[in-house]
């Protein structure tokens, strides 16, 4: 297998590098939860209520939201029952899908998430970078994860 001409080629050396960029991964992370923690408490909400605002940016399925939360679907319904207790979203017949519910925002829930948006940008761990890196960012991750 040929090495690619970008790889670093001491393996003491890719060790170090993958030790620390596990560890930074981890920090930032940590920094985005500590970040949408804060929000939820702004709100009173929980973290995965802000996570689902976040994510409900049109009409989608119980399973499609778990998906874009990364969660399993009998977590997403559990907070789809709570959100949906509070008014801020409803379960309506899918178009095409006879079986399936697709989740939509209230007009209190489309209120909700736009102070959601708006707190999770205002503070966001990711401000520190221009735009540009910001798009470097969510290319490199997604290079790692696809």
């Amino acid at each position: 297998m040929a090495e690619r001409p970008d790889t670093v080629a001491d393996p003491a050396m890719a060790g170090q590098i993958d030790r620390e960029v596990c560890n930074l991964a981890h920090r930032f992370v940590q920094k985005l939860d500590a970040h949408v923690r804060r929000v939820a408490d702004e709100l009173g909400l929980t973290p995965t209520q802000v996570v689902a605002l976040r994510e409900l940016s049109d009409p989608i399925t119980a399973r499609e939201l778990a998906n874009r939360m990364a969660c399993e679907a009998s977590n997403a319904t559990f907070v789809l029952d709570r959100l949906e207790q509070q008014g801020l979203v409803e379960r309506r017949p899918h178009p095409t899908d006879r079986r399936a519910k697709q989740i939509v925002l209230t007009p209190a829930g489309e209120r909700r998430r736009a102070d959601v948006l708006e707190r999770l940008d205002a503070y966001s761990p990711l401000a520190a970078l221009s735009r540009t890196q910001q798009t470097s960012l969510r290319d490199l991750l997604r290079a790692l994860v696809t």
